[in-house]
C-alpha cells in the first residue's frame, strides 16, 4: 500500500524530473582538456599527445569539442563560455589545465594542477568551482623535467613540491553559475589572495563559438559576437548563431573587451599565412606580449573576452559579476542576489533530503562525489568516418585501416557522463555502467538515458560490441552494462514505486545483440568458458592478457567467465521482469538460464577441459592454461579475477515466476543442482521464507572459504576496502615457469604501478577500486538476502567472530566511506600525511575523488578528479546511514529488506 508520504514524495520526484528536463539546455559541457584526444589527432603514426600538444592548445582551432576552466556550453558546445587567467608572471594565459602526457609522466598521463568541483545540482541550476592559481610563475618546464628523471619507483612530481604555494601565497578562483531560468545564467567570479601580500591577477572572462563553419565541405553561417552599444551596465556582447537563441553577455563591473577569431593560428603553427589578421592566440598576444595588432578594433568576432585587472589586497577579495541570457532585459542583473541566494538554498535543501541524518563530514563526501560526476558531464563529438578521411588535408592511407576503422558507423554529438574532465575526457564502456547506478540516486532519468546512450545504433557495433572507449572502440571492456541498466531500473522503482518498463525493454532487445556477440567472438571453442583480454583489469595477471598467446596455447578466464555468467543472470532477471507483463519474454528468460547453467556447468569442470576453475583446495576461482595437448595449468594468482565468479548472483521472487510456468519447470528440472547428470554448484536446492530462489554461481558452501581470504587483513582486506591482489603475494611472487609464457611473476603492489602496461598509470596489482568493490557489496547483499541472519560467517579481519553477511557488507561500506573521514588522529586517508588537506582550513574542504586508493594506507592515487566510478563512494554512505538503495527483489508483493 502507498501511503500519502509516498504519493508525496512520487510527486516531488517527478517535478524534479520535469525541472532537469528542462533545464539542461546549459551546463558543464567543456573538457578541462581537449588537446591531445584521438578526435584531435590527425598524425599518421597516431601518437595523439605529440601531434597536438599543449603547447599549441592556444594557437589551435578544436575540431571536436572545446575546453576551459570552469566552463559551461550549451548541449551541443555551440556556445562556449570560460575562464582566461594571468598573474602577471606566467609566459601564457591560463586557458586550459596544464598536465603531463602518458609519455611524460612517470606513472602515465597526470594533470598537475589543483581545481575542485564544489557543488551542483543534477539540473545545473546551480554549479560551483574552485581553481587555485600561484601567485608565482606557474613552472611548467620543471615539473615536465622532473617528472622525467623519475623512475616508476619514485612518486610523481606535483606542483605542491614545486614550493609554489608556500606562503600561501596563491588566489582561490571561485566560479558559481545560478540559473534564472532556462536561458538566463547568472556568474560570480571570486578572486581570493590567501596570501599575506597585494596581488594583481587578470580575469578574462570568455564567450566563443566552437569551429563549425569552416569544415571541409561545410557550409554554414558564420556566427558573430559583437560589442553592444549603450548598454545599461558595465558592458555587454550581443551574439548571433544559426541554431541558437540571441544571447547577450552582460558585465556588471567595467572592463575592456577584446575580441578576435576562434580561427587556427596557421602562421605559427605551419608557416602558412592566416586567411584572417585576427586568431584563437590574439588575447594571449595583446596582454602578455602588448600586441596591438592581435585583437579586432572592430570589436566583433567568434571569441571575445572582458580584461579585468584585479588588485586583491593580502586575505581580500574581489568579486565580477555577469549574465549570460536570451531575455531583453532592462536590467538583467535587478534579480541577481535574489537568484544567487535561492540557488544555493535549493541545492543545500536537495542534499539535506537525500541524506538528513548525515553529519557535516558525510554530507561533504555524498555532495561534492556527485557534483564531480555533475561537473564530469561532456558533450563528446565524434563522428569516426569523417576522421578517417581527414581535415581538409587527406590523410595517409595508413589511418583508413588504422584505429577504429571497423567504426565507421560511430556518430556521437551529445552529453555523455565522463570517467574524467581532464585525463578521460571521453567516455568509457564500462565505466559508464557504474556512472549511472551512483547517477541514480540523484538523477534516474539522466542514469537512464546514459545507459541507453551507448546502445544507440550511432554508437553500438552491427556485430553487437559495445564501444569501449575512443582510444580503440574495439577493446573488450567487462560486460556490466546489463548489471547497470538493471541496478537503475530497480532504484529508480524503489523510489517511484515502479519501475520504468518502456526502458527496461529497450535496453533489453539491444544487450541481447550484445550477449549474441560475447558468446559468438570470446568463447572460441563453444565450451562455455571465457577469453575477453585484459577486460579493463589492465595488469592484474602475470603477462598482458590482451597479448596473444604462442599458437595452440589458450587461456580460460576466471573473471571472463565469471562476467558472463553475472551478465547471463542479469539477462534472465530482465526477461523476467519483462515477462511480468508479457509472457512471450518467457523464452528468453529459459534461452538465456541455460546457457547460465551451461556455464556453470564448464566452470565445474564437466566440459572442455574437464578441470574446474574452482580450486577446491585453495577455496578459490583460478585461470586455466591450456598446452595444444590438452595439459592444463592453474595461474595460482589470488586477485579479482577469482572473485568475479562471486558476482554472477541473482535472486527471482514469486512476482517474476508467477506468469512463466515453463521457466518454473526448469528450476524445478535443476532443483538440487543437477545438470547433464552432473552436480553443479549454480542451481537453486530450496527456497527461502520469501518464497525466493538464489541462481549463483557460487553456492553457500563455498561463500564461506571466499569470505575467509576476502576479509582477512594479510590477504585482501585492507583498511579501506578489498585490495585488488591479495596481500600474500608480497611475499609470494615467484609463480614457476608457465608453458608459453615462460617465468610467471605476480606482485602486490599497493601504491602506484610499476609496470609498463597499458601506459602505466593504472594499476590493478594492489590497490583499492570502487566498480569491484561496490559489485562485490551488491552480490553479498544478494546473498544475505536469500540466506537471512541465520547464515554467519566468520572474518579474521573483522573480529574472527560468527557475523551476518549484512553485517559484513555493513563493515566494508564503512572502511571505503573512511577513505574520506577523519581518523582517530584527525588525518583524512585519501591524502598525502604532509599534504595541506590535513589541517588547511582552505584546502580541507575541498574534496578530490581518485581513480584507485593505496592498498595499505588508503591514500587516493590515479586520476586525481575520478568521480566517475568513484562517485559510487556517495552510494556506500547512504549506506552507512542505513538506506537500502540497491532495489533488488523489490517487488509489488515483496517488502523491502
Amino acid at each position: 500500500m502507498i501511503d500519502d508520504k509516498t504519493n508525496a514524495e512520487q510527486q516531488r520526484l517527478e517535478n524534479q524530473r520535469q525541472h532537469k528536463e528542462n533545464w539542461r539546455l546549459w551546463g558543464p559541457y567543456l573538457s578541462e582538456r581537449a588537446w591531445g584526444t584521438v578526435r584531435e589527432d590527425y598524425s599518421p603514426d597516431g601518437r595523439a599527445w605529440e601531434h597536438f600538444s599543449h603547447e599549441q592548445a592556444r594557437s589551435r582551432v578544436y575540431r571536436w569539442n572545446e575546453d576551459g576552466l570552469g566552463g559551461i556550453s550549451d548541449e551541443k558546445q555551440r556556445l562556449c563560455f570560460a575562464l582566461a587567467l594571468w598573474n602577471g608572471k606566467d609566459p601564457i594565459l591560463k586557458e586550459r589545465l596544464f598536465g603531463l602526457t602518458g609519455n611524460e609522466g612517470n606513472h602515465g598521463e597526470d594533470v598537475k594542477e589543483y581545481y575542485f568541483y564544489d557543488d551542483a545540482t543534477p539540473s545545473h541550476s546551480y554549479l560551483k568551482y574552485l581553481y587555485k592559481y600561484p601567485q608565482a610563475a606557474f613552472p611548467y618546464i620543471r615539473l615536465v623535467e622532473e617528472n622525467a628523471k623519475r623512475g616508476r619507483d619514485q612518486p610523481p612530481y606535483n606542483l605542491l613540491d614545486t614550493g609554489v604555494f608556500a606562503d600561501k601565497r596563491y588566489c582561490d578562483i571561485g566560479i558559481e553559475y545560478a540559473k534564472a531560468s532556462t536561458n538566463k545564467i547568472h556568474i560570480r567570479i571570486s578572486v581570493c589572495n590567501r596570501g599575506p601580500d597585494q596581488t594583481t591577477v587578470h580575469i578574462l572572462p570568455t564567450l566563443w563559438f566552437r569551429n563549425t563553419w569552416n569544415w571541409s565541405g561545410e557550409h554554414s553561417d558564420k556566427p558573430v559576437l559583437k560589442r553592444e552599444n549603450g548598454s545599461r551596465c558595465g558592458w555587454a556582447i550581443q551574439t548571433s548563431h544559426p541554431e541558437l537563441d540571441h544571447y547577450r553577455l552582460h558585465g556588471r563591473q567595467g572592463a575592456e573587451l577584446l575580441f578576435t577569431e576562434n580561427e587556427s593560428n596557421s602562421a605559427l603553427l605551419w608557416g602558412v599565412p592566416n586567411a584572417l589578421p585576427h586568431v584563437k592566440d590574439g588575447f594571449h598576444r595583446w596582454v602578455i606580449d602588448q600586441d596591438i595588432a592581435a585583437v579586432n578594433p572592430k570589436q566583433t568576432g567568434t571569441k571575445c573576452a572582458a580584461w579585468y585587472v584585479l588588485t586583491v589586497p593580502g586575505g581580500g577579495e574581489q568579486i565580477i559579476e555577469m549574465v549570460l541570457t536570451a531575455q531583453d532585459e532592462a536590467d538583467p542583473f535587478a534579480d541577481f542576489d535574489t537568484v544567487l541566494a535561492q540557488r544555493r538554498l535549493e541545492a543545500d535543501r536537495f542534499y539535506a533530503d537525500l541524506l538528513p541524518n548525515a553529519d557535516a563530514g558525510d554530507l561533504r563526501i555524498f555532495r561534492q562525489a556527485m557534483a564531480g560526476m555533475i561537473w564530469s558531464k561532456q558533450f563528446f563529438h565524434y563522428d569516426v568516418l569523417r576522421w578517417l578521411q581527414g581535415d581538409q588535408l587527406p590523410p595517409p592511407e595508413i589511418r583508413k585501416a588504422g584505429r577504429n576503422a571497423r567504426w565507421k558507423h560511430l556518430r556521437a554529438a551529445e552529453v555523455i557522463s565522463m570517467p574524467d574532465a581532464w585525463e578521460y575526457p571521453w567516455f568509457a564502456a564500462w565505466d559508464l555502467a557504474f556512472h549511472c547506478i551512483a547517477f541514480c540516486s540523484i538523477d534516474s532519468d539522466f542514469a537512464k538515458h546514459q545507459i541507453e546512450v551507448l546502445l544507440k545504433e550511432t554508437y553500438f557495433h552491427p556485430s553487437g560490441q559495445i564501444p569501449a572507449c575512443e582510444w580503440s572502440f574495439s577493446d573488450v571492456n567487462p560486460p556490466v552494462h546489463a548489471l547497470g541498466a538493471l541496478q537503475v531500473f530497480r532504484m529508480e522503482r524503489q523510489q517511484r514505486g515502479h519501475g520504468d518498463r518502456n526502458f527496461l525493454q529497450r535496453v533489453f532487445h539491444k544487450l541481447l545483440m550484445n550477449y549474441a556477440w560475447w558468446i559468438t567472438s570470446k568463447d572460441r571453442d563453444g565450451l562455455n568458458v571465457f577469453e575477453g583480454g585484459f577486460l579493463g583489469l589492465d595488469n592484474i595477471s602475470v603477462f598482458d592478457r590482451s597479448g596473444r598467446l604462442p599458437e595452440g596455447y589458450k587461456l580460460k578466464q576466471s573473471d571472463a567467465t565469471g562476467w558472463m555468467a553475472m551478465f547471463a543472470l542479469n539477462m534472465t532477471v530482465m526477461a523476467l521482469e519483462l515477462a511480468t507483463e508479457d509472457p512471450d519474454y518467457e523464452n528468453a528468460a529459459i534461452q538465456i538460464y541455460t546457457q547460465f547453467l551451461n556455464i556453470a556447468n564448464t566452470l565445474a569442470g564437466h566440459a572442455g577441459t574437464g578441470v574446474s576453475l574452482w580450486d577446491p583446495e585453495d577455496g578459490f576461482f583460478k585461470d586455466l592454461l591450456v598446452e595444444p595437448n590438452g595439459k592444463h595449468h592453474r595461474v595460482n594468482v589470488y586477485s579479482w579475477v577469482g572473485l568475479i565468479p562471486l558476482f554472477a548472483c541473482e535472486i527471482i521472487d514469486n512476482r517474476l515466476l508467477k506468469n512463466v510456468p515453463r521457466f518454473r519447470a526448469l528450476l524445478n528440472q535443476h532443483s538440487g543442482g543437477v545438470f547433464h547428470g552432473n552436480a553443479i554448484c549454480a542451481c537453486p536446492a530450496r527456497k527461502n521464507g520469501r518464497g525466493e530462489h538464489l541462481l549463483s554461481l557460487v553456492d553457500h558452501t563455498m561463500l564461506p572459504a571466499i569470505i575467509r581470504r576476502l576479509f582477512d587483513e594479510q590477504e585482501f582486506l585492507s583498511p579501506y576496502g578489498i585490495r585488488s591482489v591479495s596481500r600474500v603475494h608480497a611475499e609470494h611472487r615467484d609463480l614457476g615457469v608457465l608453458p608459453g609464457i615462460g617465468q610467471a611473476m605476480i606482485e602486490y603492489v599497493p601504491g602506484e604501478s610499476n609496470s609498463g602496461l597499458f601506459g602505466g598509470n593504472s594499476n590493478w596489482r594492489g590497490p583499492i577500486w570502487l566498480p569491484t568493490n561496490y559489485t562485490l557489496i551488491l552480490a553479498l547483499e544478494k546473498f544475505h538476502r536469500f540466506l537471512g541472519d541465520a547464515y554467519t560467517v566468520s572474518a579474521p579481519g573483522l573480529g574472527d567472530k560468527a557475523l551476518t553477511l549484512s553485517e559484513i557488507v555493513g563493515c566494508l561500506s564503512r572502511r571505503m566511506a573512511n577513505l574520506y573521514r577523519p581518523d582517530a588522529d584527525g588525518r583524512l586517508p585519501a591524502f598525502a600525511a604532509d599534504s595541506p588537506w590535513q589541517s588547511d582550513p582552505d584546502w580541507r574542504e575541498h574534496l578530490l575523488f581518485f581513480e584507485y586508493f593505496h592498498g595499505d594506507n588508503g591514500q587516493g592515487l590515479g586520476a586525481a578528479h575520478q568521480t566517475g566510478w568513484t562517485g559510487l563512494l556517495a552510494n556506500l554512505v547512504m549506506r552507512c546511514h542505513g538506506y537500502d538503495i540497491a532495489g533488488f527483489g523489490v517487488g509489488s508483493d515483496v517488502p523491502p529488506v
